[in-house]
């Protein structure tokens, strides 16, 4: 199954019709999808693919050799292979127009660190006069950005597109289970994310928890030591940075807590949660009307991958009942209690994500997050600079409709928010699963306050 990335490729198919030689680089975390984009995009192109690993320089070229030699039938190349990547530029230029993916590129740094170097003079002098098009793909975003895009890499400047691919969203992620509500889909959601090879694992047509035991607590299943596979794969202390994770699940946010947890050192913790947030595990937050986001002082740190999130929170410490086949006993005492509380935390992102795409009355907001103080707390602020306007908004993942303390309390907390002047335009919204009061839906009439059922609109 293969949901959206219509735009992603939409762009590759104008790049190829242009007759110019074509350097794409596609990047995004493990899972995401990218290697099925580009497999979508050479459903009916002619293409060679090339997967790289973690062998030596030499074997990796010897492979790749094999790859071009069957695409060219060159029977020659399949015996001899390249002998090195002069050979292989020299070759692969004068075949006209040839689709090349190299999928894992970093892998291919790894085993040489003068790869880009060696890919740049290889472009430079032949490849970008030619009619390759080629696509250089990775997983290992903060090599991608550092080594292939950055500006003081070898390669800065080459690339002719560029395309970072992110988790499905709520809305594109359903897609994978048409039949089923909204809000029961917030629970599949919170568990596993819009990772796509994560939502293709769970059955459509079985409930939440028949999935959790089947899917993750299976100890052969695909989802039950993902994590830690992801980690050892891309790190070279993981069990350092497993404490760091287990910290921030556990709901120590800022890095004076997480030292205070791990027993770290502070430029550890503070190297370890850079190389977790350049792998898009962790996430630095800051509230949103801060002028400056790396000076703030007020930062936190999240997980910024749900099934991270549900792994570290409810499968890794559980581990030893699991390992025992006690699944009952952690689904009934340790996630059934506190799930609609860890789902009110992707309800939040959910609607966030929901103003970002723009709401009626034609309200757009450049700049969507959160606020905070040491004592109060907005779920949603929006903020548009252009027009002077700033949005307020609550998002509540309980039981019982929303009533008129809600709005009460917020626009109390609001007073406290330093932002605008005063000809700044303030909007409000709530979102409710359950609904609100009619107390509520009239003073938002009155009020011209939008409600959200789930994230649809009330009235």
């Amino acid at each position: 199954m293969f949901v959206n990335r219509e735009r992603e490729l939409e762009a590759l198919g104008s790049a190829y019709k242009e007759s110019k030689a074509q350097f794409i680089v596609i990047y995004g975390k493990r899972r995401v999808g990218k290697t099925e984009l580009v497999k979508q995009f050479f459903k009916k192109i002619p293409h060679i693919y090339f997967l790289a690993d973690k062998s030596p320089e030499k074997e990796q070229l010897r492979l790749l050799s094999e790859k071009v030699g069957l695409f060219c039938n060159d029977q020659f190349l399949l015996s001899r292979g390249f002998g090195n990547w002069h050979d292989f530029f020299t070759y692969i230029k004068d075949k006209g127009r040839v689709v090349l993916a190299i999928d894992e590129f970093p892998f291919l740094i790894e085993a040489n660190r003068a790869v880009p170097s060696i890919f740049q003079k290889g472009w430079d002098e032949g490849l970008k006069d030619s009619g390759i098009f080629l696509i250089l793909l990775g997983s290992s975003i903060g090599m991608m950005e550092t080594d292939v895009l950055g500006y003081k890499s070898p390669l800065f400047g080459r690339r002719t597109g560029q395309l970072l691919i992110e988790p499905l969203s709520f809305w594109h992620a359903k897609k994978f289970f048409p039949g089923i509500s909204d809000d029961d889909f917030m629970y599949i959601y919170s568990v596993l994310g819009g990772t796509p090879a994560y939502l293709l694992q769970f059955d459509p047509a079985a409930d939440l928890w028949t999935n959790i035991r089947k899917e993750i607590f299976s100890h052969n299943a695909y989802l039950f030591s993902e994590p830690e596979f992801i980690l050892k794969e891309e790190l070279r202390e993981p069990r350092n940075y497993f404490s760091i994770i287990r910290a921030i699940s556990m709901g120590k946010a800022r890095a004076s807590e997480i030292i205070n947890e791990t027993g770290f050192e502070k430029n550890v913790v503070g190297k370890y949660l850079s190389v977790l947030t350049d792998l898009r595990i962790v996430k630095r937050e800051v509230p949103i009307t801060e002028k400056s986001y790396e000076k703030s002082k007020k930062g936190i740190y999240m997980l910024d991958d749900n099934y991270f999130r549900f792994w570290f929170k409810y499968v890794f410490p559980n581990k030893s009942f699991i390992e025992e086949g006690e699944t009952d006993y952690v689904i009934k005492n340790k996630i059934r209690p506190e799930l609609d509380l860890f789902v009110s935390q992707t309800y939040e992102e959910v609607c966030r994500s929901f103003v970002k795409k723009g709401l009626p009355r034609g309200l757009k907001f450049n700049k969507v997050g959160r606020w905070w103080t040491k004592d109060a707390e907005i779920d949603i602020v929006g903020i548009n600079e252009d027009d002077n306007a700033i949005l307020f908004g609550e998002a509540k993942w309980s039981k019982k409709p929303v009533g008129i303390n809600i709005l009460s309390e917020l626009k109390t907390k609001v007073e406290e928010v330093r932002w605008g002047n005063s000809k700044t335009t303030r909007h409000f919204a709530l979102f409710s699963r359950k609904g609100f009061t009619s107390e509520m839906m009239k003073a938002a009439e009155r009020e011209k306050v939008l409600l959200f059922r789930g994230i649809e609109r009330v009235g």
